[in-house]
């Protein structure tokens, strides 16, 4: 299977100092099962008017290059490709920076975990309400959603295979960030990349022997998280991947010095 990285959006938030972030996304071509998307970034619409589909809050806080150019719909066209052919769309999670695009591709089955999928439907409290934005999936896309059954893989457990797509792309519950958040391992030529998602956002913190993480980053992820201790048990596992398993790449959402390399 031939993986493409993508860049499907750009931060500029005001508290970092001028450092800025990506949405790291992948293109999977698959041979049965059509392309593959794990996870979306922004939308079109979203670039188009960040304020009237992320909120003013947001917008204002993240400050999101307005550029369509950028959008995984964008991207997946620029690559030859049309926005029907990507058949799948694999969730890390569902904050509005990982969902925007889905409406760019309605016609694409949506897999993620089953405890993710719950509260950003229920959306019950306060913080839910702000990190989930049912606009994003209001074109009512079909879901599939998977709980924490399956098998060991590399240290982590209850990995699974997703329905309709190959052995090749796997749901790896990495819990902490969200309730439900998730890694996608998918096998290419050279071994298994793991898309980690939002469990870290910083490379320091896990490809650094001892972790290290610019403290508004720090900041940050101690506000968002839901479950401190497992998010942290989840860095310390993919630390050990990392330095000790040659045959896996980790990467994750957000961190613009992973895409290059």
């Amino acid at each position: 299977m031939r993986i493409h990285h993508m860049s499907c959006g750009t931060l500029h938030p005001k508290l970092m100092g001028g450092r800025h972030m990506i949405c790291h996304c992948l293109l999977v071509e698959t041979p049965a099962s059509g392309l593959v998307l794990v996870d979306t970034g922004f939308g079109t619409e979203d670039l188009r008017d960040p304020v009237k589909r992320l909120g003013k809050a947001f917008a204002s806080v993240t400050n999101p290059e307005r550029d369509v150019a950028h959008a995984a719909r964008s991207r997946v066209e620029a690559l030859g490709f049309k926005a029907e052919d990507v058949r799948h769309i694999v969730l890390t999670h569902m904050d509005l920076d990982h969902t925007g695009g889905l409406v760019d591709f309605p016609h694409a089955t949506v897999h993620l975990h089953a405890s993710e999928y719950a509260v950003a439907m229920a959306r019950p409290d306060f913080a839910s309400k702000n990190r989930y934005v049912p606009a994003m999936w209001a074109h009512d896309p079909k879901f599939e959603v998977y709980a924490d059954t399956g098998s060991p893989w590399f240290g982590f457990e209850a990995v699974r295979d997703l329905r309709g797509l190959p052995p090749e792309i796997l749901l790896v519950p990495l819990h902490g960030h969200s309730r439900g958040h998730s890694g996608v391992a998918v096998r290419g030529d050279d071994g298994w990349l793991l898309h980690a998602g939002d469990a870290y956002f910083d490379h320091g913190e896990v490809h650094a022997r001892v972790r290290e993480c610019p403290i508004p980053l720090r900041i940050f992820q101690t506000l968002v998280e839901v479950d401190r201790k497992a998010r942290l048990t989840n860095q310390d596992r993919l630390r050990e991947l990392v330095h000790n398993e040659a045959s896996v790449t980790v990467i994750s959402a957000h961190d613009p010095s992973e895409l290059p390399r």
